[in-house]
Formats: structure tokens, sequence, C-alpha cells
């Protein structure tokens, strides 16, 4: 990962859950089953420059398998 969250992840929402997800399919072959859920919310995170910054971050989660897939999508400073 290029980067590394150091706060806590506020503001989550959930943006797509199940189908809804355009990847479901590879998360599934890769990950395993579970009702799997789109999410976004904002942290500070730490950049491979060593940079830290307070960005809005989406990932993909499922009850028992966890947060996988973490990505900036945009820096808010």
């Amino acid at each position: 990962m290029y980067f590394e969250i150091i706060g806590e992840i506020t503001n989550v929402e959930t943006i797509a859950v199940g189908n809804a997800i355009r990847g479901i399919v590879r998360l599934r072959k890769q990950y395993g089953q579970g009702r799997w859920r789109k999410l976004k919310g904002i942290s500070t995170v730490r950049l491979a420059s060593g940079r830290i910054c307070r960005a809005e971050i989406h990932w993909y989660e499922a009850h028992g398998v966890g947060k996988k897939k973490f990505k900036i999508k945009r820096y808010l400073d």
C-alpha cells in the first residue's frame, strides 16, 4: 500500500451493497463469500513520501472477512 492510515476513520458512509458493487465477483473469488459493502470515510494518512494529510478513503468490507482494498479517492488538504 502506498499509504498508511494513522488516524481514526470518521464520517463512514455505505456506497454500495452486494450486487451493486462492480467487482463483487472478484471480491468473492479472492476473499470468500460474505455480505460485501463498499464504504467511504475520512482519515489522516501518511503517504510513502512521509507527507501527512487528510484524505477520503474507499474500501470494501464483509462480516467475518474484514476491511480490504483501501484506496485514496481524494485529498482534503
